[in-house]
């Protein structure tokens, strides 16, 4: 279930991807219903062009909070009992209630009662399991109390139309997907039946690891807030940026590129401000690089090619040369929808990769020390 859970996850990134790359973030303008239907029944038939990218979203982020509800009721074993039966069953009320009082609405009263009367159902034979660790636990109420989190920061984005809320809501998302894996590795059988590292060899490891994903959540967060500023490129050339290492960002440099822009695109107006920032997330994407090289070749002088962590190294700086190339190809094909999902979608999976590496890295260094192999002084 977590690994379902982060893949769901994954594919929810990739789709949100595809709406902000289209730019149909706003095909749906209501919220939570879809054009006044409820969202489990909007007819297939009016599934076309931006909406279906749209409404997509929502059903696919629905299925994630599903999932994520389900497992972290999982992770507490008989304990989920009550918070399965009696929920349910006010949820159930909720939905008879629903029904007598605004017969208009019958459409949310049937998703009512259909999910009160299974959660109450299910607290009788599910589950049955033993309650995982209470920091297991308590891991998977924040995996669910943030699944929730996004979905109302989704919402408000839609009804608010601020392009502020996209920017938390696409960062949250990153964080969320590591969120997942990070509960898929403390529950999978290799983490229960591993085998530490306990050598002085693992010193320092962490650090790197720790600085390369702190840096790819960073511009992972610069690419949110460029996708969301809805200019297109702000620097439609590369490697060069306007024909220069450092392009001008005088005013009459930028009414210049914005005339251009018109001319050849029919591009929106773009700022200095948008120009330096397209800079600084290709500045950070050779810094983030230099990062995961310096890593995996640390990790692999150390610990050989066959360790969990050289391999994890060696497949995460193949991610952050894919996600370069990437990036590239975005630029040349004048941010096409299918390179910049892309784009999006593999800077999640390095996120997570780094996450997961930053977690076993530590792990490994605290074996180390409890086994009394490392030099403390």
């Amino acid at each position: 279930m977590a690994l379902l859970t982060a893949a769901a996850t994954l594919c929810l990134i990739c789709i949100g991807g595809l709406v902000t790359s289209h730019g149909v973030g706003m095909s749906v303008p209501d919220w939570p219903n879809t054009y006044g239907y409820n969202m489990f029944f909007f007819p297939f038939s009016r599934w076309v062009g931006g909406i279906f990218y749209e409404h997509s979203h929502r059903l696919v982020a629905s299925g994630v909070g599903l999932l994520t509800t389900i497992l972290a009721l999982w992770l507490h074993g008989t304990k989920a009992r009550p918070w399965l039966r009696w929920p349910g069953l006010l949820i159930f009320l909720a939905g008879i209630a629903t029904a007598l009082k605004a017969p208009d609405r019958g459409q949310d009263a049937a998703v009512l009662l259909i999910v009160g009367s299974l959660a109450a159902l299910c607290s009788f034979l599910w589950p049955r399991c033993a309650p995982a660790p209470l920091w297991l636990r308590r891991l998977g109420l924040v995996a669910f109390f943030g699944v929730v989190l996004q979905g109302v920061l989704g919402g408000l984005r839609v009804t608010t139309i601020k392009d502020e809320l996209g920017i938390f809501h696409a960062t949250l998302a990153q964080l969320f997907f590591c969120l997942t894996c990070s509960i898929a590795l403390f529950t999978s059988s290799w983490w229960r039946s591993r085998s530490s590292t306990p050598t002085a060899k693992t010193k320092g490891l962490s650090r790197f690891f720790i600085l390369g994903t702190i840096l790819i959540l960073v511009q992972l967060t610069l690419g949110a807030v460029m996708r969301h500023q809805h200019a297109g490129l702000a620097i439609p050339d590369f490697p060069l940026a306007y024909g220069r290492i450092w392009p001008d960002t005088s005013e009459p440099a930028i009414t210049l590129y914005n005339q251009q822009r018109l001319e050849v695109m029919a591009a929106k107006p773009i700022t200095a401000t948008q120009i330096r920032l397209q800079m600084t997330h290709r500045i950070l994407a050779i810094l983030i690089l230099g990062t995961i090289i310096a890593t995996a070749r640390t990790t692999l002088s150390r610990l050989g090619a066959k360790s969990f962590l050289g391999r994890v190294s060696l497949v995460w700086l193949g991610l952050i040369l894919l996600q370069v190339l990437l990036g590239v190809a975005t630029i040349w094909s004048n941010k096409a929808a299918d390179f910049a999902t892309g784009h999006v979608l593999c800077g999640a999976l390095a996120l997570a990769l780094g996450a997961v590496a930053c977690i076993v890295s530590i792990q490994n260094l605290a074996s180390a020390r409890d086994d009394g192999s490392m030099d403390l002084r």
